[in-house]
């Protein structure tokens, strides 16, 4: 189900036919350096993830992570969405694309799009975590308005990351 449209992009519900797309993601370079390894190494995992991440969520929350697809050739080259994580007292918005699409405005488009569905949902409040090593979320972070507010420890296993909102 699509949720959002951009000129380029669409926004649209994840489902476990998305598995072979969400290993290749979760297994990405990029991926494991700046969001962490999931350990995710097969298609069950893969449709396991999809099942008990966004799929929940969408039915508990009314949101989640979107598959990000190319509306000129319905190639889909990412996730964006907003998630509801226990450990944080708002809703975070988030993003993760395959390589080969950084750079070109994808993830600011994509994550713009979340954040303005986010504000038609009724969240008052959306924040973003990133690592402090990752320069290039944060200044997507802050082109989408959001500022550097504390450091945080989503649990005592995890290293600190940066909130910003």
């Amino acid at each position: 189900m699509q949720v959002a449209r951009t000129p380029r992009l669409i926004l649209r519900q994840l489902t476990p036919a998305d598995a072979s797309f969400m290993l290749v993601l979760l297994n990405s370079q990029g991926f494991i350096e700046n969001i962490g390894d999931r350990g995710v190494r097969t298609l069950v995992q893969a449709k396991d993830y999809i099942l008990n991440g966004p799929m929940k969520s969408y039915a508990e929350c009314g949101f989640g992570f979107y598959a990000v697809v190319l509306a000129e050739n319905g190639f889909t080259i990412g996730i964006c969405g907003l998630i509801k994580r226990p450990t944080l007292d708002n809703v975070d918005i988030g993003y993760a694309f395959l390589p080969q699409y950084w750079g070109k405005g994808y993830a600011f488009e994509a994550a713009k799009a979340a954040f303005d569905l986010g504000k038609s949902l009724g969240i008052e409040r959306i924040v973003a975590i990133v690592s402090a090593h990752n320069g290039a979320s944060k200044a997507l972070l802050n082109k989408l308005g959001l500022q550097f507010e504390q450091c945080v420890q989503l649990s005592p296993d995890d290293e600190p990351v940066e909130l910003f909102s």
